[in-house]
């Protein structure tokens, strides 16, 4: 029987997890309770094999990954505010999506190219690509280091923190208390920061011989072309840690990833643990032992759960004022 591997990401005050059957997230809210999304999924490879090549798998994990996260952020914020006046609404939590990803494209892909295609004819592709890949790892890093200063982003890299704790602490067999889980490490190899390092490094390979236009609107039109398949290469060398663990070679492929989680981790209060030992024992079919006994579960989540199909990772009524089937819930302990 193959190893059972969990994943998951720092969401607003909470944790999501994710295994094999379904995900949770646990949102500790104003008044200190703890509300749960909880869904049992079904892989997207169930359904359509070819989901499960190589390469193609990375280019459907990135996708599904991106829109599931942006949905469980979005779960999260509109549980943080305690009144109505302090909830986001569903208009400004997709205006702060889009405006999101209107920056990300400006500063991290038209940016560098637009620089990179000015220095071109003295630079030449080779230096016009490593150019584009230094401005932006040094926009990346500097945007990390601006945004850690931030209350609340360091209150989600602490939970982000509390996350890979918690599963390092899983996967070495330790009892899933905060006690014993805050001795494990906050770095983890399968993070997705070491992943956008990852494709970092490959944009600079893969166009130093590809997409040498003269233009810098063609050489971004390549760049967006190409990004699936950078994106399904970049989760093939992800997952070479699960396959090679004791590589030398691979842990230096990794290094840079590991330290970079030092910025977007922090070390985690007992509160955030517990969040994040909560969301792990509440993934559909978690596998409960006699170092992880299982936890009382109040009634609501009882309810026989709907079977969705749906992507990697992933109702807005509370539970106990309308109740939900278990794949779409929401309930205080």
């Amino acid at each position: 029987m193959s190893k059972i591997y969990y994943g998951g990401q720092a969401v607003m005050e909470g944790v999501m997890m994710q295994g094999p059957h379904g995900k949770a997230i646990a949102c500790r809210k104003e008044d200190g309770t703890i509300v749960y999304r909880i869904r049992e999924l079904r892989p997207p490879k169930e359904r359509y094999p070819i989901l499960g090549w190589a390469v193609v798998r990375g280019c459907a994990s990135f996708f599904f990954s991106m829109k599931s996260g942006v949905q469980d952020l979005t779960w999260s914020a509109a549980q943080v505010g305690e009144s109505e006046e302090e909830t986001l609404t569903t208009k400004d939590l997709v205006l702060a999506v889009v405006a999101a990803l209107a920056l990300t494209f400006v500063f991290f892909v038209a940016l560098p190219v637009w620089l990179g295609t000015l220095v071109y004819p003295y630079i030449g592709g080779f230096g016009r690509s490593l150019l584009e890949g230094v401005l932006r790892l040094t926009l990346f890093l500097g945007y990390v280091l601006i945004i850690r200063r931030m209350p609340e982003i360091k209150r989600l890299f602490a939970y982000h923190g509390a996350e890979h704790k918690t599963i390092n602490a899983l996967e070495a067999g330790a009892m899933l208390e905060p006690d014993a889980v805050r001795a494990y490490s906050r770095i983890h190899t399968r993070c997705g920061t070491s992943f956008i390092l990852m494709v970092m490094v490959l944009m600079i390979l893969i166009f130093t011989f590809i997409g040498q236009t003269q233009g810098a609107w063609g050489r971004i039109g390549i760049k967006l072309l190409l990004m699936p398949l950078i994106a399904g290469l970049s989760y093939e060398l992800f997952r070479l840690p699960l396959r090679f663990p004791k590589s030398r070679l691979v842990k230096l492929l990794v290094a840079p990833g590991l330290a970079m989680q030092r910025l977007t981790t922090a070390d985690p209060d007992d509160g955030q643990l517990e969040v994040a030992i909560a969301a792990l024992i509440h993934v559909p079919d978690f596998e409960f032992t006699d170092q992880i006994p299982e936890p009382e579960i109040c009634e609501e989540q009882k309810e026989e759960p709907e079977q969705e199909e749906a992507p990697k990772q992933g109702a807005e009524e509370h539970a106990k004022q309308t109740p939900l089937p278990k794949s779409e819930q929401e309930e205080e302990c």
